[in-house]
């Protein structure tokens, strides 16, 4: 462990750089040891605790106490037999990806291969084959955690069930995880991509309009495993970027509006399944393929360079097609800034209940709005489409609030809420880590 009150860049760095990070130390842990350490040290002097892995999900400034910094506890092994993988805190998902590919087996790993697995798992894990598998949360086997009094537990749902629930879905305010024991599946190759448009061309409100009516088939898509069902398991978003005119873009995205949707299957007809989002209009790009799970990483083509950003997120209990053409209008290449907009088809195995505390399991879709305007401008932008979203939104997932770290509410429904305020009294009455983003701390 390195204690530097120095606040050297490499442990203060992170993919947000949209705030300032600013503790009164910095804990740079190599074990889980040294996050015991670290968090003794700072409940003795009464300073509170934040984490940092990769710096991704950075939802606000970072002023005094005592930042642990995870990034050197990377390891990552892989147990084919029992089809797991151990995966410490500071580890990418680029890295169990590649761990678990020679055996035949892939995690339920997000978009970004950069992301910090175990954070990402935390606040619930939407992943890549999230309509088959569920999230990423509902596969976790057990859980290190350093606890509010120094303790290093190691948590299943058999040996401390009401912890096991709060850490899957609201871990940050609950501990140090310092390792995970997560499941894997048996998936070597799907097949995957996006499909892309000119939305100067493509009316953005039409394409979208037969992007949803195309989810309504999937349920009843995909090809019999051998032995099971059908396969509920095709996993799609649609999204739209207006990119800026710049050299460094790839000419076909250069100052266009890009409209694509992006897909992941594991069944065998993918062809066939996608014909009907070919009819939306003419193709700008086309990806989609059969490849090694270890090219899923493609399908988004996520940024992997470190930028600002703010955003927020809305889950959706039903889809009003007027309300979300509106919202693309208002966010597309006249609203002043680039504007991400990324909707995910929600259900399948998404909905299945699990013993965790990832909320709003009955969401339709997902609706995420991102920006890289000053925070002020963003919010001038982005808060009066999430308004219009308002009376068919469910709530906010814990994962999606890019900077959005000044509201609090929204991220769990009530019954959850107040189950997670019971047991954080319980497990850190002192808020040792806050977490007042999620609204169940005091």
């Amino acid at each position: 462990m390195r204690c530097m009150n120095s606040h050297t860049a490499e442990e203060l760095s992170g993919f947000q750089t949209g705030f300032t990070v600013r503790p009164a130390h910095v804990i740079a842990a190599a074990s889980a040891d040294d996050v015991v350490a670290a968090v003794r040290h700072a409940a003795a002097e009464r300073l509170p605790v934040t984490v940092q892995a990769t710096g991704h999900g950075l939802r606000g400034p970072v002023e005094g106490g005592v930042l642990v910094s995870t990034r050197a506890m990377d390891r990552v092994s892989v147990d084919p037999v029992e089809r797991t993988a151990r995966v410490q805190a500071g580890a990418r998902w680029s890295q169990v990806v590649e761990a678990a590919a020679p055996h035949g087996l892939a995690p339920l790993n997000g978009s970004a291969p950069g992301v910090g697995a175990v954070s990402y798992t935390l606040g619930g894990g939407l992943g890549i084959l999230a309509r088959e598998f569920g999230y990423a949360a509902d596969h976790v086997r057990s859980l290190d955690v350093v606890t509010a009094d120094g303790r290093l537990r190691q948590v299943t749902r058999e040996s401390a069930p009401d912890l096991y629930w709060a850490l899957l879905g609201a871990g940050h305010g609950f501990g140090v995880v310092t390792e995970l024991e997560i499941g894997l599946v048996p998936v070597r190759t799907l097949y995957g991509g996006s499909l892309a448009f000119d939305g100067r061309q493509v009316d953005p409100a039409a394409a979208l309009r037969a992007y949803e009516a195309w989810t309504r088939t999937s349920p009843t898509l995909g090809s019999a495993r051998a032995g099971g069902a059908p396969s509920d398991g095709l996993t799609s978003s649609f999204a739209a970027v207006p990119y800026p005119d710049l050299p460094a873009l790839p000419p076909h995205l250069r100052g266009r509006y890009v409209l694509s949707v992006r897909v992941a299957y594991t069944g065998g007809d993918g062809e066939r399944l996608v014909a009907p989002l070919r009819e939306i209009g003419p193709v700008l790009a086309d990806s989609l393929r059969e490849m090694p799970y270890t090219e899923s990483h493609t399908i988004h083509s996520d940024p992997d360079f470190p930028h600002a950003y703010y955003g927020d997120s809305a889950v959706l209990g039903e889809f009003d097609l007027a309300t979300a053409g509106e919202v693309l209008r208002r966010t597309g290449p006249g609203a002043g800034a680039m504007v991400v907009v990324q909707i995910n088809h929600l259900g399948g195995a998404l909905g299945r209940p699990a013993p965790n505390s990832v909320p709003w399991r009955e969401g339709r879709f997902l609706v995420r709005l991102l920006t890289m305007a000053d925070r002020e401008k963003a919010r001038g932008i982005l808060d009066p489409a999430f308004a219009l979203l308002a009376p068919v939104t469910l709530g906010r997932a814990v994962n999606f609030a890019f900077g959005a770290g000044d509201r609090s509410e929204g991220f769990y429904d009530a019954v959850t809420r107040e189950r997670l305020a019971g047991l954080k009294s319980q497990y850190d009455p002192a808020s040792l880590f806050p977490d007042h983003v999620s609204g169940f701390s005091g």
